[in-house]
């Protein structure tokens, strides 16, 4: 079987993927988070996809190609969920206690107790869900999904937060949703997280506020990996990043191995 890649994930586990062919004679193609195009790969019978997010998987030619697709199984993507909702968590946490003080004169900031502090979580599906649980008995958690009628207003619950925290899947829809006008709807040194996808928030947008000193932001996403844009210039602060790293705990890698195989062997 020929494979091709876009992706490192499985190389220290999958030794067949060390030697993959030119996209042109690739049998199965195994994929991240980048797009990929089909019409590129006449011989493709199988798409393997090394993550949660589908939003760059082509099921329509797929199924019109008769090209097989897998996806993680339950088992390992539960892994990714609660590794991804333990790393958002922590990321705001980090950004809540990112300004405590300075180590060269020694002078020590004053805070408000994480208790007093308002996150709010926006998306609460498998990772959203788990985010809110993980925050809870640190700081005051609000939820807010568009699918549950009972989240009450977004734009208010933004105003009224010291932390967003973007957990929603990208799609046609969601592209810059977290927009100039939400954007300004953030009040004066509030934070912006996201470890979901990057095109959800709009880039000019965000550069705008960051570099006029209002908000800050932490992001483990980007609208181009690696993320080389103008934004990067502001790392670490206001602009704190991660190399998308909040899927690559071994024990999802691993998983993601095993799945791989046996949807090889079931092509």
């Amino acid at each position: 079987m020929k494979f091709w890649k876009n992706t490192g994930t499985l190389d220290d586990l999958v030794s067949e993927l060390k030697d993959c062919v030119h996209s042109a004679e690739a049998e199965v193609a195994v994929i991240g988070s980048k797009p990929i195009s089909l019409a590129a790969m006449p011989k493709l019978r199988g798409l393997f996809k090394c993550g949660v997010g589908t939003d760059n998987v082509p099921f329509k030619e797929c199924r019109d190609r008769d090209i097989r697709i897998g996806l993680p199984s339950a088992k390992t993507s539960s892994v990714i969920y609660e590794e991804t909702a333990s790393f958002a968590a922590s990321t705001v946490l980090r950004m809540l206690y990112s300004e405590v003080g300075d180590l060269e004169t020694w002078e020590k900031y004053p805070r408000e107790m994480a208790r007093t502090r308002r996150v709010l979580v926006v998306g609460l599906g498998n990772i959203g869900s788990r985010v809110v649980d993980k925050l809870k008995p640190t700081v005051e958690v609000i939820g807010y999904d568009a699918a549950f009628p009972d989240s009450g207003d977004l734009d208010g619950l933004i105003f009224e937060a010291d932390v967003v925290t973007l957990h929603i899947p990208l799609d046609e829809a969601n592209r810059g949703f977290f927009d100039k006008e939400k954007l300004a709807m953030m009040r004066d040194g509030a934070v912006l997280v996201n470890t979901a996808r990057g095109p959800i928030v709009d880039e000019e947008a965000l550069y705008d506020e960051l570099i006029s000193g209002r908000l800050r932001a932490a992001f483990d996403v980007f609208w181009q990996e690696p993320y080389r844009g103008k934004l990067a210039a502001l790392h670490p602060d206001p602009f704190f990043m991660t190399p998308h790293v909040a899927s690559s705990c071994r024990d999802f890698v691993s998983g993601l191995a095993n799945d791989f195989r046996v949807f090889c062997k079931s092509i």
